[in-house]
Order: C-alpha cells, then sequence, then structure tokens
C-alpha cells in the first residue's frame, strides 16, 4: 500500500497506534455495512481461499500482474466470474468474453458506470478524464462530442495528421534509432496535438509532448485500484499533508498541477491558432464551430465539455498507440522471417517506389494481421478501465452486489487457448487463410482491447489506423534486429513491461537501420512540414 504510516518529528510516540486504531475502527464500520447491504440468499461467486474477517482478500490481493492471478484464480475453481472482497468492496473479475459480453454488453444500462476513484478525481482532481467519468449525463455529453470527430466517417478526415506524424517518426529513427519506445511515444503525442489541437510538432523535445508523458506516467499508476489506500477509504482525503502516511496527499497537489496544465496549456494554444486564422481540422476548432449559435450560458457549459473531451484525447491518446507499436517491434525480434514477409508484401504494392498509403491496406493483409496480433499478444490494457454496477444483480446462479467493481479481464480473453491456439506466441498468420488473405472467422482482437460495451473507446478506429500505417511505413524502409554489442554478441531485448494501467515496455535496444541508399532518400523526401 503507498500509505505508510511514519510519525512525523513532533508528534507524541504513540500518534501511529492512534492512527492505526482509527483505520481498524474504518475497516469494521465499512464490513458491518456491506453485511447490512446483503440482500440475497444466492451465493457469491468463487472467492480464492484465506478471506479474513472484516478484511477479506485484502493481503491475498496481487500488487502486479493481477491479470495473471485472476485467470489463475479462475481456472483454480473452474469460473469465468470471481468474487473479492478487500476490506468490504466487492470486486467482479469476468474472465471471459462470455462473461463481459453477457454483463457489460447485453446489461450495459446496468454495468456501465465506472468505480469511485478518490485520489485520481477528488484528491488529485484528474476529473477531466471522459473514460473515468461516472455514467450519466456530463458522461453521455462527452461521448457525444467526442463522437462527432472519431465515428469512422469523420475519423477517415484525420488520415493526412496521421500520415505526417508517421513520415516524421520514419525520419526520427533516421536520426535516433536507438529509441524505440521514445520515437513511437514522440509519434503518438505528435498525432494527437495535431488531432485534437491543431498544434503542430517540430521540435524533438516538444514541451506539449513532454507534458502528456509525464501525466501518463503518474495517471497510470494512481489510477490502478488499491495503489492508494485512499481509494479504499475516501475518508482520507480529509486528513492533512503532515499527518503520518499522508505522503499521497503531497503528490497529489503536484499531481493536480500537472492535471491543470494537461488541459489548459493546448486548449489556450488551440483558441489562439483558432484567432489567428489558422482553421486547420482538429477537434477544437471544430467543436467550438458547432456550439456558435448557442446562448452565453448554453455556450459556456459546452466549451467546459469540450476541453475537458480534448484533455482526455490529448491523455487517452499518447501511450496506448506506443505500446502496441513497441509490442510489435518485440515480436518481430522474435520471428524476423516475418519482416522479409512483410516487406515482399509491401514492395509487390509499392515496387520501392514511395511509401505505403492508407489506401494500400487492401492489398497488405499481412500487415493487418501483425497489427491485430499486436494488438491481441502484449495486452495495452489487461484489465481494462473496471466498470460499476448500479444495482444489484445475478448471473449464472451467483448474487452480484451492487456496487461491485468489475473487472473484465482482457489479457485472459486474447490468451484463450480456445479462441487463439497457442496464444502466449507471436504469430499473425493466426488471422491469415493459407492463401493469404484475412480469415475473418478469427474473432478480430478488438472485442476486448477497446473496452466493453457503452465504455468501449471512441477513439478506436483512429488508433488502429494510426498503428496500421506506422507499421507498414516502418517496415517498407528499415530493417529490424537484434542489436549487437562491441564483441559482435547479440543484445537480447528485453520483454519486461512498465506496471501500470497502460502497459508500456521497458526501453529496449535493437538495430533499425534503413534497408538501402534508396530508402534512407525516400525517407527523407517524404518528410511532410
Amino acid at each position: 500500500m503507498s500509505m505508510m504510516w511514519h510519525s512525523p518529528p513532533g508528534l507524541p510516540t504513540n500518534f501511529q497506534g492512534v492512527a492505526i486504531a482509527v483505520l481498524l475502527c474504518l475497516l469494521l464500520l465499512k464490513w458491518t455495512s456491506s453485511i447490512r447491504n446483503k440482500r440475497s440468499s444466492l451465493p457469491l461467486p468463487p472467492s480464492p481461499k484465506g478471506s479474513l474477517p472484516i478484511l477479506g482478500n485484502l493481503f491475498s490481493m496481487p500488487t502486479k500482474l493481477e491479470w495473471k492471478q485472476y485467470h489463475q484464480w479462475c481456472k483454480e475453481f473452474g469460473t469465468d466470474i470471481l468474487y473479492l472482497n478487500v476490506a468490504g468492496t466487492s470486486m467482479i473479475v469476468l474472465d471471459t468474453e462470455e462473461a463481459a459480453s453477457d454483463l457489460l454488453e447485453k446489461r450495459s444500462s446496468k454495468y456501465s458506470g465506472r468505480f469511485r476513484m478518490p485520489m485520481v478525481l477528488e484528491v488529485m482532481k484528474w476529473n477531466f478524464i471522459v473514460g473515468f467519468m461516472d455514467y450519466g449525463q456530463q458522461w453521455r455529453g462527452n461521448r457525444r462530442i467526442i463522437h462527432n470527430i472519431f465515428h469512422p466517417n469523420a475519423a477517415a478526415r484525420l488520415k493526412p495528421q496521421m500520415l505526417r506524424s508517421t513520415r516524421h517518426l520514419l525520419n526520427r529513427f533516421l536520426d535516433h534509432p536507438s529509441n524505440v519506445v521514445g520515437n513511437f511515444r514522440h509519434m503518438s503525442g505528435e498525432t494527437i496535438l495535431s488531432i485534437t489541437y491543431g498544434i503542430q510538432v517540430k521540435e524533438y523535445n516538444d514541451p506539449y509532448v513532454k507534458t502528456i508523458q509525464e501525466g501518463m506516467d503518474i495517471l497510470g499508476v494512481a489510477s490502478i485500484p488499491g495503489t492508494y489506500l485512499v481509494d479504499t477509504f475516501p475518508i482520507l482525503k480529509y486528513v492533512p499533508e503532515w499527518l503520518p502516511g499522508a505522503s499521497f496527499k503531497r503528490k497529489a497537489r503536484e499531481w493536480k498541477d500537472l492535471g491543470r496544465r494537461v488541459v489548459e496549456e493546448p486548449y489556450e494554444a488551440a483558441k489562439r491558432l483558432i484567432a489567428s486564422g489558422d482553421h486547420s481540422h482538429n477537434f477544437v476548432a471544430f467543436s467550438l464551430d458547432r456550439i456558435q449559435s448557442e446562448d452565453d450560458a448554453e455556450r459556456k457549459q459546452k466549451e467546459e465539455d469540450v476541453k475537458a473531451s480534448a484533455g482526455t484525447m490529448y491523455a487517452a491518446g499518447s501511450d496506448t498507440t506506443t505500446s502496441t507499436l513497441s509490442s510489435c517491434v518485440l515480436g518481430l525480434l522474435l520471428r524476423p522471417e516475418l519482416i522479409k514477409r512483410a516487406q515482399r508484401d509491401i514492395d509487390s504494392v509499392t515496387k520501392g517506389m514511395r511509401l505505403p498509403e492508407f489506401d494500400d491496406e487492401s492489398q497488405l493483409p499481412f500487415i493487418t494481421a501483425l497489427v491485430k496480433e499486436s494488438l491481441r499478444w502484449e495486452e495495452v490494457l489487461p484489465i481494462a478501465i473496471p466498470h460499476h454496477n448500479s444495482t444489484e444483480d445475478e448471473y449464472k446462479g451467483y448474487r452480484i452486489p451492487a456496487g461491485s467493481i468489475i473487472i473484465p479481464n482482457a489479457w485472459a480473453m486474447l490468451h484463450d487457448e480456445r479462441v487463439y491456439p497457442d496464444p502466449f506466441s507471436f504469430k499473425p498468420e493466426r488471422f491469415l487463410k493459407a492463401d493469404g488473405t484475412l480469415d475473418t472467422s478469427v474473432k478480430d482482437p478488438s472485442h476486448a482491447c477497446f473496452g466493453f460495451g457503452r465504455r468501449i473507446c471512441p477513439g478506436r478506429y483512429m488508433a488502429y489506423s494510426a498503428v496500421w500505417i506506422a507499421v507498414a511505413s516502418l517496415l517498407s524502409v528499415f530493417d529490424i534486429e537484434k542489436a549487437v554489442d562491441g564483441n559482435g554478441n547479440i543484445i537480447e531485448p528485453k520483454y519486461e513491461y512498465i506496471s501500470s494501467l497502460v502497459r508500456l515496455p521497458e526501453p529496449f535496444t535493437c538495430s533499425i537501420k534503413p534497408r538501402s541508399k534508396a530508402a534512407e532518400k525516400l525517407i527523407r523526401s517524404a518528410n511532410m512540414t
């Protein structure tokens, strides 16, 4: 737990005992409240052994790779729905697509809420993130605004910005070939800044890109349920900073300022561009133009919604693309023969005379298979973003308490050997028929990798397109191999990921070099300003 009990100087020596006593009282109150709220005689879903009075499964909860432990428990009990009691908080894990579909899709009116996130939303004040908003009028309004630019037909108009960022990415790999994850993060930030705000990134260390990267590093940790004790006991948000264990309050104060910068700075820059006459197609310009006819009060409220929605896109659209592209490179390093196959296919379309375009997608099914496998193999959001049910429910003879945290185990769904044989191997060919065309009978990973039900990611079409053009472009002009040290020894890349809401690979080393002098010239000549 991140709330550690250490007494500051000047406090009585028995203060730590008092603080612990207060905490135990809170636990007791939470437990008795949960007992009073039981309204059904149906059994709860299977649960791990060793549950303690009041504390429940608190001390058996995994601290990393949670999705694997959840899946292991489900296998032990032969169930696809698991119950966990974390100090009185009910958690329900859905381990299969069937369970997720039955509840989060078919009963979405009950299961579209978001669990309370005191640390992120109430202490850090990152309450502008639409994906973290509870289901209701505000969420629906913000979601509608985002949908206006991200539905499939509208998303197609964003492709020029994606193509420009991809061409810049190729040039960065010429200049900084060893910074694989960093280059992808920069491309993702550049894309989302252009699409959302109309800001054109020119510097390698762009301040806007740096700000969102800092923000996502923090948000990725703070948003994981249980990271901070205040998420279990929200009343702790009222404790003063000097209280033993209240270091989370000091961190939150700093992170609140960062959150303000994430929302305000690029938004104000976008408004300055609009005022200067720059009406390039971007989310903020498009959205503000749509509300000009509203009366002052209505327009003011809707502008706040536009700002929050833009901040959401800025935050959510960065590391997800980076993670998928980095995992794709790691998968290709395991199987270098796939690179040669992809390059043959691309060369047959471009003849080596140009870079791939979006219009080439129908002729490059192997690239599409590579993208699908990259989305599946190392899941970006292994437990998605947990849902919250509004009312008590029953499923497969089990009682699901109202107010439960509902965790869809997307990792388990995308590694289900009944759906994807040999699920832990990187095998893009699983999505292809023997003749090399796409096999539509194989379940597309989008059933789990972009969220569920009414909370599915609205930017999924853009995200897929951004990954597709980046993979096709990179492989068209670069060879990717394992790096070697000064003695000629192969450096095996790390296949380790940062523990966060969005899984990013740890920085790794590989060799990324132009396929030829002609390829290098093509990259330089295609750099878009």
